[in-house]
């Protein structure tokens, strides 16, 4: 036992004598690491009080500054809302809707436009044609079917709308109707430019969108924002890759938790609401001059602790081992982040074969349902041809019973037409797939609505309609395949008879007019349409089952919009409805723009 003490005592001396300045090592590492953490509290304390601080002055900088544009904005709208209910009581608009004589009438409203401050002035008439305009290029546009004078032929208030531009942006305007003693005359509309607003705030470096009530963007400092929602918006500014976010996580230490993400940089996410049809305005505010403000004195209390460190870490004898525990530590944190990139490299190429199974899926959806159409579309196309042969059948039949032969060949005459009809759909649709312009040309509107009248004969013969054809003297030529014109017009003319069914002195009206478009116009006396919005929507119908599945006007308004024209329909002032088809008209072998 005691030699054993004896040569433990021998080790200690010996240790002690080999390694002298152990334990002053230990003090020192200790002093560092107070020092350490002394430094670290006081980097900490310092950024959060001053990020807190120099944040909220910040904020309440952003607040008053779209509390202004708000304000100035509402003012705006305000300002020019009171325009058309003044515009709508002025004794020369009204006249010269009564007179029909708008000589004067923008020239008035030129003098109108520089005292208001609008960006422009329309003045439409009961059908929706501009009669006058601040902008002359604008006279003779018609507008019936836009939301700004739909909308104020049927309130009895001033109606402010926001339309899309195709070239971009919104177009923003308040619109009234104009009436006297004997009903609606036309509509005023006053359009507001917003955009000046957008000019002036790219002046500055926050970023200010303004939604509406549907959180679409209408207005914007990022033209690209304009019609998208808030959250599409800021991803096309949010960085995709691990690595930029691992280091965007990085650069927001100094900041209080972000709001959001314009570009990779984090920003404070301000909202107020506009009293204006549920609009609500945002701005996002970057942290930049915050981070400089906080990175100023973090750096000199950084600096100051640096210099400290580095005089304390010269005189240790491990500065060499504490690097390389430094490079290891960097090297397992790089390992890490590599793993990890590797596992969403996977993860998104198995997302990407998913997705492509998935649209595979979709492909063949889509073409099961095409083939459900196409099939419902053959259908109905072949009846009417079908219907009419049997008719002539039973006409040819009596005629041969009557010892008539003539004249029953005349039927079997057009039976074979109605074949030859029959095979040019089966044929148009085989290339349904690869139809286009190239096999169009020239058409003349009236031979196609004469072949359309021959070939509803059996139907008008079984039913006593007085049909009245008004026709130009000059042929109306478009650009188009006549035997899809003809089946547009015996749509048209075969609702007009079904609607005329339960009519005493039942009434067709077929209109044949050229102008700045070829304009076909049937107008029956029936009951009218009940249901405008979903008219023109496949399967919708109002007949009785077996008579119809809805889809003749449905192909009808395809085969006009293929054409580049355009089918609408409206009730008539004094009963039933009224059907237009509109296309390019063709003149001196030019087709003129719709």
């Amino acid at each position: 036992m005691t030699a054993l003490k004896t040569k433990r005592s021998a080790a200690r001396r010996f240790v002690a004598a080999r390694f002298p300045s152990r334990a002053i090592s230990w003090r020192v590492r200790f002093a560092v690491l107070m020092v350490l953490a002394i430094a670290a509290v006081t980097v900490w304390m310092t950024n959060r009080s001053l990020t807190h601080r120099f944040t909220e002055t910040t904020r309440n900088r952003a607040e008053l500054r779209l509390a202004l544009y708000s304000g100035n904005l509402l003012s705006e709208l305000r300002r020019h809302a009171i325009v058309p209910q003044l515009l709508s009581r002025d004794q020369a608009l009204i006249t010269a809707l009564q007179d029909d004589d708008f000589s004067l009438s923008t020239q008035r409203l030129i003098s109108f436009v520089d005292e208001i401050g609008a960006a422009s002035i329309m003045l439409l008439d009961r059908d929706g044609r501009t009669v006058a305009a601040t902008n002359r290029n604008r006279i003779g546009v018609n507008h019936r079917s836009d939301a700004y004078f739909l909308d104020a032929i049927r309130s009895n208030t001033t109606v402010f709308s926001a339309i899309p531009r195709e070239v971009g942006g919104f177009s923003f305007s308040y619109s009234r109707r104009l009436q006297d003693a004997s009903g609606v005359l036309g509509a005023i509309v006053v359009e507001v430019d917003l955009q000046k607003f957008e000019r002036a705030w790219a002046g500055i470096s926050d970023a200010v969108m303004v939604t509406d009530s549907e959180n679409n963007i209408i207005l914007a400092t990022e033209s690209r924002w304009r019609g998208l929602s808030e959250d599409d918006a800021l991803k096309l500014q949010t960085p995709q890759g691990a690595i930029q976010r691992a280091i965007r996580a990085t650069a927001d230490w100094t900041v209080l938790p972000p709001d959001a993400y314009l570009q990779g940089e984090a920003v404070m996410r301000l909202e107020t609401r506009i009293p204006f049809h549920g609009w609500r305005m945002t701005s996002f505010t970057t942290y930049a001059s915050i981070r400089e403000k906080v990175n100023t004195v973090l750096a000199l209390e950084i600096m100051g602790f640096a210099i400290f460190f580095a005089l304390a870490f010269y005189a240790l004898s491990r500065k060499t081992a504490l690097r390389m525990a430094l490079f290891q530590r960097e090297s397992a944190e790089l390992r890490v982040l590599n793993t990890r990139l590797q596992r969403e490299i996977a993860e998104r190429e198995r997302m990407q074969m998913s997705l492509e199974v998935a649209e595979q899926s979709l492909a063949q959806s889509s073409k099961l349902a095409a083939l459900g159409e196409m099939s419902a579309a053959v259908s109905h196309e072949l009846n009417q041809p079908l219907a009419a042969m049997k008719t002539y059948l039973a006409g040819a039949r009596l005629l041969l019973n009557r010892n008539r032969p003539d004249e029953a060949l005349s039927s079997f005459a057009r039976i074979d037409d109605l074949l030859e009809r029959m095979g040019a759909i089966t044929r148009q649709l085989k290339s349904y797939a690869r139809k286009g312009g190239d096999t169009f040309r020239p058409v003349n509107l009236g031979d196609a609505l004469a072949s359309s009248l021959s070939m509803m004969e059996p139907q008008l013969r079984q039913r006593q309609v007085k049909i009245t054809r008004i026709l130009p003297d000059d042929p109306v030529l478009v650009m188009g395949d006549q035997m899809r014109i003809e089946q547009v017009m015996v749509n048209l003319f075969r609702n007009a008879l079904d609607a005329t069914k339960s009519v005493d002195d039942p009434e067709v009206e077929i209109i044949l007019a050229a102008g700045e478009t070829a304009t076909l116009a049937v107008r029956d006396n029936g009951t009218g349409i009940s249901d405008l919005d979903n008219l023109f929507e496949p399967f919708y119908t109002t007949k009785q089952a077996g008579d119809g599945v809805g889809l003749g006007l449905a192909i009808s308004s395809g085969i006009v919009n293929d054409l580049g024209g355009r089918l609408t329909a409206r009730n008539g002032q004094n009963g039933g409805a009224v059907f237009e088809m509109q296309l390019p008209i063709l003149v001196n072998g030019m087709e003129a723009a719709e």
